[in-house]
């Protein structure tokens, strides 16, 4: 499988479990994606049309900072990128971190987390921003995944 990477951006906690849940289960490296300025309450509250959190979704262009970066990033071969759902695809700052590297030879995994949801066009849209990358389709994980489950899911990934 060579060496494996899980980057996560968590406004609640919840993506941030399943993402130290996955690096446990994979082996791997793992990268929270840290926003230059943290998501308040009311950044997020997506039934207010001017919050943070809705302005940038409304703008497909915006690109938040990060505060950090992952240290050599070309010696993983594959990389999950985790992240909640947000108005049915990856919020913005996944965006960021997807053209903030070059991702070329390179597997990425999507994985979200969500009430309901799936991922959407998540998928297609890093992909776009990850040229070189093999994006494979992703998948939505429960909070309450079990290592077992999240151990045969990357195996079947590695087939």
């Amino acid at each position: 499988m060579g060496k494996v990477l899980v980057a996560f951006f968590s406004a609640s906690g919840v993506t941030k479990k399943v993402a130290e849940n996955l690096a446990k289960a994979a082996g791997a490296d793992l990268f929270e994606i840290v926003p230059k300025q943290i998501y308040t309450s009311a950044d997020l509250n997506w039934m207010d049309k001017k919050s943070r959190s809705s302005v940038e979704m409304n703008d497909r262009n915006c690109r938040p900072e990060i505060a950090t970066k992952v240290d050599d990033m070309e010696q993983y071969d594959m990389i999950f990128v985790g992240f909640p759902v947000w108005w049915y695809r990856e919020p913005s700052i996944i965006d960021t971190f997807m053209e903030s590297y070059d991702f070329t030879g390179q597997k990425v995994i999507p994985f979200c987390t969500s009430g309901g949801s799936g991922l959407g066009d998540s998928s297609r849209n890093m992909e776009a921003l990850a040229s070189g990358a093999k994006v494979l389709e992703g998948k939505r994980l429960s909070s309450s995944i079990s290592e077992s489950e999240l151990k045969n899911w990357i195996e079947g990934l590695n087939k």
